[in-house]
């Protein structure tokens, strides 16, 4: 593992990369194309739409007829023939199978009532002619039956049509299951171009031989060239891999698939290839064109041995997938383009020449790209005079631009709710503090016991934070609660963007963790619960450089993982030393830190009275900037003679 990865691992301040960014709503300078005209729907369309119409109206209203009769009450067959005699029937409809009538029941109220009839009745006739109640034969009508065998067939066909176009797609027809996802977008719709992106010069310069390419493709096939079947972007999530695919489709002006990889997987079996196919020959069809797949390892990762047994869907669309690219014609016009912040666990198979041949990293912007980036978003926000967006991205290390654009917007909003006329220095700040360590939470009330203890540990990283000569200066410290569980927090501003880190300067960060901790004890002579985070970095700091770095008694020799893309373990954790190394690993973990300990304890207890300058000024004001911190330390602290270990 290279040094600069291993710093990263280390490195305090832990951010999520974001996506770069891009004016979305620039004017293209290009000159546009004619609209193309809208499709009117064809009279077929418009037959099935009313057709569907005027089979629901019917269903309506055979409801309607169906549920708008009188209610009635059942009567068994004997009561029938009690009320008969009773004389308390007044007319009767004969049916096939029932019998309804009008029965007058208590108060001399008539209500309607139905029988089942029973086939052996022959005497019926004459009993109602008997009591002189008049009668009339029905004869039942098709509908019933026709419903009953119609309405769940034509259920069950509407609920079949439904499923499948869930399972399609948004194409129209039952078959279309098998139809690719892929939008397809032209030149005038992407509407990005390479002067959209900012903080990524060198992954934008290797792509522009695909735009060159895909303009000028007899440049390169007189001398013999072939240009990449496919190229794949490899870096962070959001560091602007899909803005950059579509910045080559904005620049050459050719139509852009666009899809996910999740696109491909379904339920059913051979569903995922047969989209694989639609969508190459979709691309053949209007070549040259540019296929982009976003989150490839949705789909491309490593086959193995299904532990269910019987064959994966998700690897027979990747053998489609496989296939397709191979089948390719050289200098057909058709470039893949795919994106992934997983590279790792794709398949070998994709990553040969001939599939993906050009492998480009999207890494973090430094800091001249994350002000590049500051000042495209910039352009949307009214910015006061003070605003130094230089210094703004030196406080931003690890940032991308999703974050900084995110910054940028919360800084806005502050400023409005803060009935400011522009966005100042002091709003981004904010925004920052906002962003790394969450919101400040006024209502959270800390007794004066708790505020005490919160101002001294807060100090103790920032005294010895500008004690030390390696390490970032201070910028803020505050002792409002932010976020869920912090109380206070202590922000530096780093001077440069830094790839490599000596043992003194891993030394002198250890000792900044457990600053905070060590001048609670000094002061109260007792320890709180406010120092779980700082031993865990100190730890951290310390295991690597045991195990990666060879800076212990323990030799050259390193323990770590294997680091694979993004600086993360690939082997799952699992250890290569026996027992007795991993107790030794431990034991001189253990001295590193106790030996910082003792380092920072040296250095508190010569400078006690500068740290209580320093904590009682928090308690006063809740928040001090850096150049407030540094005046009130100056010309006090005092050095000490211990040496870092």
């Amino acid at each position: 593992m290279s040094v600069a990865a291993a710093v990263a691992r280390i490195h305090p301040v832990e951010l999520e990369p974001l996506e770069v960014v891009v004016d979305s709503e620039k004017p293209d300078p290009r000159p546009k194309p004619s609209e193309p005209r809208k499709r009117r729907p064809s009279v077929s369309g418009r037959l099935k739409f009313s057709l569907w119409y005027a089979v629901l109206a019917v269903m309506i209203v055979l409801a309607i007829r169906q549920y708008s009769k009188p209610p009635s009450k059942t009567l068994s067959y004997t009561e029938f023939i009690q009320a008969v005699r009773e004389r308390k029937v007044t007319a009767v409809a004969i049916g096939e199978d029932e019998i309804e009538g009008r029965i007058v029941g208590a108060g001399d109220s008539v209500r309607s009532f139905n029988v089942v009839r029973i086939k052996d009745d022959k005497g019926l006739v004459s009993l109602l002619d008997e009591h002189g109640i008049s009668y009339r034969g029905v004869i039942p009508g098709p509908w019933p039956k026709i419903l009953s065998w119609v309405l769940p067939m034509v259920v069950l066909i509407g609920f079949w049509i439904f499923f499948l176009r869930r399972m399609g797609g948004p194409s129209s027809g039952a078959m279309s299951i098998g139809k690719s996802k892929a939008k397809v977008y032209v030149e005038t719709e992407t509407k990005v171009t390479f002067a959209d992106v900012a903080g990524i010069d060198e992954a934008a310069e290797e792509v522009r031989e695909v735009v060159e390419f895909l303009k000028e493709p007899a440049r390169f096939q007189k001398l013999g060239g072939r240009i990449p079947k496919g190229v794949l972007l490899v870096g962070p999530p959001g560091t602007g891999k899909t803005l950059l695919a579509r910045a080559v489709a904005g620049e050459s002006g050719v139509p852009f698939f666009s899809l996910s990889g999740s696109d491909f997987v379904e339920m059913f079996v051979g569903v995922g290839a047969a989209r694989v196919r639609d969508l190459f020959q979709q691309a053949k069809g209007r070549s040259p064109c540019i296929v982009f797949i976003d989150e490839l390892d949705a789909l491309g990762k490593a086959r193995g041995v299904n532990p269910l047994g019987g064959h994966d869907e998700r690897e027979q669309t990747l053998n489609q997938l496989l296939t397709e690219m191979d089948g390719f014609d050289d200098n057909t016009g058709v470039i893949i383009m795919a994106a992934t912040n997983r590279p790792e666990t794709l398949d070998q198979a994709l990553l040969r020449p001939g599939r993906f041949d050009r492998q480009i990293v999207v890494d973090r912007p430094g800091i001249k790209g994350r002000e590049e980036i500051l000042r495209v978003h910039a352009r949307k926000v009214t910015l006061a005079p003070d605003v130094d967006l230089h210094q703004i991205a030196a406080r931003t290390p690890g940032m991308v631009g999703a974050d900084l654009a995110n910054m940028i917007n919360e800084a806005a909003l502050l400023a409005a709710r803060k009935n400011h006329p522009a966005v100042t220095m002091e709003d981004l700040n904010e925004a920052i503090d906002r962003g790394i360590a969450g919101l400040e939470r006024k209502s959270r009330v800390l007794n004066e016991t708790e505020r005490r203890i919160t101002a001294f540990h807060e100090a103790g990283h920032a005294l010895v934070a500008e004690a030390l000569p390696h390490t970032d200066p201070v910028h803020r410290v505050s002792i409002i609660p932010r976020g869920v569980t912090s109380l206070g927090q202590t922000t530096y501003q780093p001077t440069e963007d830094r790839y490599l880190m000596s043992k003194e300067e891993l030394e002198d960060r250890l000792a900044v963790a457990l600053a905070g901790r060590v001048a609670e004890e000094i002061v109260f002579g007792d320890v709180s619960t406010s120092a779980g985070t700082d031993f865990r970095r100190a730890t951290r700091i310390a295991q690597h450089m045991v195990k990666d770095y060879g800076m212990s008694r323990l030799g050259l020799v390193s323990y770590g993982e294997a680091p694979g893309f993004l600086a993360q373990p690939v082997g799952g954790g699992a250890v290569h030393y026996s027992e007795e190394t991993a107790a030794e690993i431990d034991d001189e973990v253990r001295r590193i830190v106790s030996e910082g300990y003792q380092r920072v304890r040296e250095l508190l207890e010569n400078n006690t009275d500068a740290l209580h300058r320093l904590a009682n000024a928090l308690i006063e004001r809740e928040n001090l900037q850096g150049d407030e911190v540094r005046e009130i330390l100056r010309g006090s602290l005092k050095e000490t003679e211990t040496s870092a270990a």
